[in-house]
């Protein structure tokens, strides 16, 4: 089946564009020209996600991700042609998925849109993850070593098990960032503050803990 997408956006010649585009990346698209249309598309339901501008003429769409936000979970990107840090922070905090700013291209839109629909996948079914004397509980995003808790916080654990779930695997500092925080707008440096906290918890222990070891020039892995 297609994936059903609402694109709210005021400018008709872009919409067209960015439709047919879509359309011919196999995706099926309904178009709304104002936040009461777009409204409408996104609570009649069947919408996989929707690609929301900001800037509509009978409203703000951050007020319409808001209150989506206050009743849904469903997939957002917003499109903007403000593209300051504070703008960007503000539609992630309220709930976007992502933020995409103008102008940019069709093929980097259908990129994007693809990597959200895969995050909002339901999980897999809960395991426990086991790397040399690393314990990790994907059920009750916990983790030990020989029977230590760790305490992490929500961003260490998810750094922690994407690692373990394919030890000796280098990843990028590109695809930490793709898949933990899903913003692409974030620095490399949030990757290397996080590791190196990360890697103070495991060496920290009284007992030899699983270490991540940086692979210059390309990335990091997790060695039992």
């Amino acid at each position: 089946m297609r994936p059903h997408l609402a694109l709210i956006e005021d400018d008709p010649d872009f919409a067209l564009m960015c439709r047919t585009y879509l359309e011919r990346a196999g995706f099926t698209v309904t178009w709304a020209i104002d936040a009461r249309a777009g409204k409408s598309a996104l609570y009649d339901g069947g919408i996989a996600l929707a690609v929301l501008d900001l800037g509509l003429p009978d409203g703000s769409g951050l007020e319409l991700l808001r209150a989506l936000r206050s009743t849904s979970r469903l997939p957002v990107i917003v499109v903007s042609g403000r593209g300051g840090e504070a703008d960007r922070v503000a539609g992630l905090e309220i709930g976007a998925d992502d933020y995409l700013v103008k102008p940019f291209s069709q093929r980097e839109l259908v990129a994007r849109i693809r990597a959200v629909l895969r995050r909002s996948q339901p999980p897999d079914a809960p395991v426990v993850l086991e790397v040399g004397a690393l314990r990790v509980d994907t059920a009750g995003h916990q983790a030990a070593v020989a029977g230590i808790a760790l305490t992490l916080r929500p961003k260490e654990y998810a750094l922690l098990e994407l690692l373990a779930r394919s030890p000796g695997r280098v990843f990028s500092a590109e695809q930490l960032l793709e898949q933990i925080w899903g913003a692409s707008w974030q620095q490399p440096a949030t990757v290397v503050e996080h590791v190196y906290r990360l890697r103070g918890k495991l060496s920290g222990l009284p007992t030899p803990a699983p270490r991540i070891t940086t692979v210059r020039g390309f990335g990091y892995r997790l060695d039992p």
